[in-house]
């Protein structure tokens, strides 16, 4: 009996290390097939092979159609200006917020501001801001009663600008917190922070003012941990499908949104031409990471002089001031366009000019929840399967980095950011190709996997920083008792990394909500979500409604991170009981 039990538990030991030795094999597995087969599905059809819809022939056609369509060149410096001018504003802000308040307990304050808007939607923002500058929005109700006589709406050009001022706009006030909060991660790692922090109050004392010591001593530094980021930053924003659909023009939109029309068109045909335009995207994308790194060496070297020259002020007085009252006005924008949805979705009758309803009324949620169920539950379940598969994964794939004593490879660090570098819109319809030709009828796996290639980097990459701070001597003790690897993992290693697993999980839940090309794609229509109804509602259904389901969709991430903020506690305080 003994025999046997020794056995047992041998086995167990056996599988739990080969699975864990196996993991970041099948982590590379999980992004580099489908993304690299996504990106040659892309390739055949543009050229013109596509047996599907018996298309064998190589040739030109798919980017001769392209190329005839009506305002692809507008299409092309909508995508590029809007994706390079929303990327640089968010990055000069953010450093402009950090240099102002480095070292102030401003900078904290500003982060637990900016954090909540952190988790909420792209399309959830789109929508706010949408109603904020709308011309019947927010920003004319306050300003009609006193600096004008309106009596009805102005005709405004926002949003839905030619000029994609209105995407600019809600890109900006979207990643902005996402940049601010990567710099504040950054700085929060203990030796790295604190040899800045030093270095900056060494330029202090040295008779430096704080922005030009930020800009001298911290910046050279910091810039290389937020490159990745930022690059992350302009593949997306030069590739959003939301916020142009909501917020920018229609004729003609940006090229990412005309490639989703025509893969969505009954015409099939059309469907090569979207190929086509995938490639194009792809190279516009490519394109402006070259010239982002290519501007990043020029500025470079332009700025070895400036930094060595030893001035140690360059109007910091006026660019401090200038940076304080820019901080507020993006708070206060933020909070009124928040504010403008909430009322929105309570509004009664609500005539222009008036700042507010004139009463407050429940039957929108009401109206909204009734017919929810099915959205609720496809973005639930999706997003718990998804997260949940990603956790796993990264968990094993970071304990065989503790067991083999060595860091994953180059390589395998890199991968992981491979879905967040390359533009979604380029594999994403050559992915929806293969898993057509699969198995086109599993529309909820094809939705749980696709956005698992999305959530599985933002949960590695929270998960990754927690487990390699993990102290190695409660592992070591464990193991000299005579504890499997299998329990010094379950029982030593996983308690410790409770709160860091359930931001995670919170986190991943978010990105799964927020996905809406992949769940329109790989689901084909067929699987709806909080998501895609919000999208669907913002580009014509009844405003109370768009704003009830933009608050439901900010709301769900929002629950699973007060969980994460508050199980911990709970934990700890009945496990110390």
């Amino acid at each position: 009996m003994a025999l046997n039990s020794n056995a047992h538990q041998r086995n167990k030991v056996d599988f739990f290390s080969r699975i864990t030795k196996f993991s970041p094999h099948f982590l590379l597995c999980i992004l580099i097939v489908p993304v690299l087969g996504g990106l040659l599905s892309v390739l055949l059809p543009a050229f013109g092979w596509a047996p599907a819809m018996e298309q064998t022939t190589f040739g030109l056609h798919g980017f001769k159609a392209l190329w005839q369509t009506p305002g692809l060149g507008q299409m092309v410096m909508l995508t590029i200006t809007t994706g390079l001018v929303s990327t640089v504003l968010a990055f000069v802000i953010t450093l402009l917020m950090l240099s102002a308040f480095f070292n102030s307990p401003w900078l904290n304050r500003i982060q637990r501001i900016f954090s909540p808007i952190l988790v909420i939607p792209h399309a959830a923002a789109a929508i706010a801001v949408g109603f904020l500058i709308a011309p019947s929005g927010m920003i004319s109700r306050l300003i009609s009663p006193w600096l004008s006589s309106w009596e009805l709406a102005p005709n405004g050009i926002f949003p839905h600008d030619s000029l994609g001022i209105s995407i600019i706009l809600g890109l900006t006030l979207k990643e902005l917190p996402f940049l601010l909060l990567m710099a504040l991660g950054v700085l929060a790692q203990p030796e790295l922070g604190k040899k800045l922090k030093q270095q900056h109050q060494v330029a202090l004392n040295l008779g430096y003012y704080p922005m030009t010591a930020f800009f001298k001593v911290v910046l050279p530094s910091l810039y290389p941990m937020l490159r990745l980021p930022i690059l992350a930053v302009l593949v997306y924003a030069s590739a959003s499908v939301e916020m142009p659909l909501i917020l920018g023009p229609n004729t003609p939109p940006t090229l990412a949104v005309a490639i989703m029309h025509w893969f969505q068109d009954v015409d099939l045909n059309l469907r090569i031409k979207a190929s086509a335009g995938a490639l194009l995207q792809l190279c516009l994308s490519g394109g402006l990471l070259a010239l982002w790194l290519i501007a990043e060496k020029a500025i470079s070297r332009l700025s070895h002089a400036p930094l060595t020259n030893g001035k140690r002020q360059y109007c910091d007085a006026i660019w401090n001031k200038v940076t304080i009252l820019l901080t507020l006005l993006i708070i206060a924008f933020i909070g009124l366009a928040l504010i403008g949805l909430i009322l929105w979705s309570l509004a009664g009758f609500w005539r222009f000019p008036a700042p507010l309803p004139e009463h407050l009324v429940l039957l929108h949620f009401e109206s909204a929840i009734a017919q929810m169920g099915n959205p609720l539950f496809n973005t639930l379940a999706v997003g718990v399967i998804a997260t949940m598969f990603a956790v796993i994964v990264t968990l094993f794939c970071l304990e065989a980095e503790q067991l083999s004593a060595k860091p994953l490879s180059r390589f395998t660090s890199i991968i992981i950011y491979l879905p967040l570098v390359i533009p979604s819109i380029a594999f994403l319809f050559g992915l929806v190709w293969i898993q057509q030709l699969v198995h086109e009828q599993a529309s909820f796996f094809n939705v749980v996997f696709v956005h698992l290639l999305f959530v599985l980097p933002y949960v590695f990459l929270s998960l990754a920083s927690s487990y390699r701070r993990l102290d190695p001597r409660f592992a070591r003790v464990a193991a000299s008792l005579g504890t499997t690897p299998l329990n010094v993992f379950l029982q030593v290693k996983l308690p410790q990394l409770f709160a860091p697993i359930l931001i995670a999980i919170a986190l991943g839940l978010a990105i799964s909500f927020g996905q809406y090309l992949p769940t329109l794609l790989a689901g084909g229509g067929r699987i709806s979500t909080i998501t895609t109804e919000a999208v669907t509602l913002a580009n014509g259904a009844s405003r109370r409604t768009s704003a009830v389901y933009a608050i439901i969709q900010m709301v769900l991430p929002l629950i699973g991170f007060m969980l994460a903020w508050i199980l911990p506690k709970y934990f700890f305080k009945s496990a110390y009981k």
